[in-house]
């Protein structure tokens, strides 16, 4: 007879078992291919701007992993809730906030998202659910645990998903956080965006459990490994893990294995690793390639493919206009938004 952690483990699908992910329609692939170019776009834009010192304090660009939250966006409905760390324009940009509301906070510009005094690590959309952007590593998680709480208390079956990483994975306060979801059973989705590095430490010198997916066991939530460089890889996680959320069923965790292109943040020049490294990943994985090579097999044409290119990089350059142009806060402002 199976225990019950492992009737638990296999209701919801923990297997190691390589499997073709489902095939997405035409539309889903141009979506999936729009929102990721417009990702990387923007950050590589981003990465431009920070070179110029347009860009001030810390930088993390989200380049190499923008399958994981297209794909996680795609298996969401309005009303469910965004929550990550400090590499976050992706995510922003998933939720459906606009580039230069969040370029011109990287630009500390009153137009942006938290008028110029949060920078990178910290702004937010009430109106997209997306709520931060965090710059204490592995804070996010118990609030996305409360976000989840207060889903669950209202009663209705909005789902909360919180962003993290390998390292962060490693913060007390997930583990904290685990056993309330559990106890309780809060509909949140844990989702471990590992990168392999975490801040310039390879997952095999910093964690004595690098199997990810494992890590709420203990607490017998369920987890699962996923290609995070495969959109429908992601996309069809993110279905199973939001049906078991909304079904009452409690937390699930989500080791989203991706990569990350550029160093940890702008500083970082990534010594730790090989170039050739990160160029096979780029042939042979890179998320956004994986998708044009689907649509140019379905007899798409590279203009069609180039005009969506064309259209991304128009919107990002606006957004970088308009950061650049865009008046500072008042100095009235360090007043505002504050607890007295």
């Amino acid at each position: 007879m199976a225990s019950p952690k492992k009737s638990v483990a296999k209701e919801a699908g923990q297997d190691k078992a390589h499997r073709s992910p489902p095939e997405f329609t035409r539309e889903q692939e141009l979506t999936a291919l729009r929102d990721m170019l417009l990702i990387r776009r923007f950050e590589e834009k981003a990465g431009q701007l920070y070179g110029m010192g347009a860009i001030g304090g810390f930088c993390h660009l989200y380049i190499g992993q923008e399958a994981v939250v297209v794909g996680m966006q795609m298996a969401l409905k309005k009303g469910d809730q965004v929550i990550t760390g400090y590499r976050d324009h992706g995510h922003m940009l998933a939720c459906g906030m606009e580039a230069k509301g969040v370029m011109a906070e990287l630009t500390g510009r009153h137009g942006g998202y938290s008028k110029g005094k949060g920078g990178s690590m910290h702004m937010f959309s009430k109106e997209k659910n997306f709520y931060g952007g965090h710059g204490i590593v592995g804070a996010q998680v118990s609030l996305g645990t409360g976000l989840a709480f207060a889903n669950s208390y209202r009663g209705n079956d909005f789902v909360s998903l919180a962003y993290f990483g390998d390292g962060a994975s490693n913060q007390g306060q997930v583990y904290e956080s685990f056993n309330m979801a559990e106890l309780w059973k809060l509909p949140v989705i844990y989702v471990i965006e590992n990168n392999r590095y975490a801040m310039g430490t390879s997952v095999t010198r910093s964690s004595a459990q690098t199997d990810f997916s494992k890590r709420g066991d203990s607490f017998n939530i369920p987890g699962k490994q996923v290609d995070g460089m495969d959109v429908r890889a992601v996309k069809a996680a993110g279905d199973e893990a939001v049906a078991w959320c909304r079904a009452g069923k409690g937390p699930f965790i989500l080791e989203m294995q991706t990569y990350r292109y550029r160093g940890h943040s702008m500083s970082d020049p990534a010594k730790y690793r090989t170039r050739e490294e990160v160029e096979k990943i780029r042939h042979d994985q890179d998320p956004i390639e994986q998708v044009r090579n689907r649509l140019l097999a379905a007899k798409m044409s590279e203009q069609e493919l180039k005009a969506i290119d064309a259209e991304v990089r128009e919107i990002v350059n606006a957004s970088a206009d308009f950061a650049q142009h865009d008046p500072e806060p008042d100095a009235s402002e360090l007043y505002t938004d504050i607890y007295r």
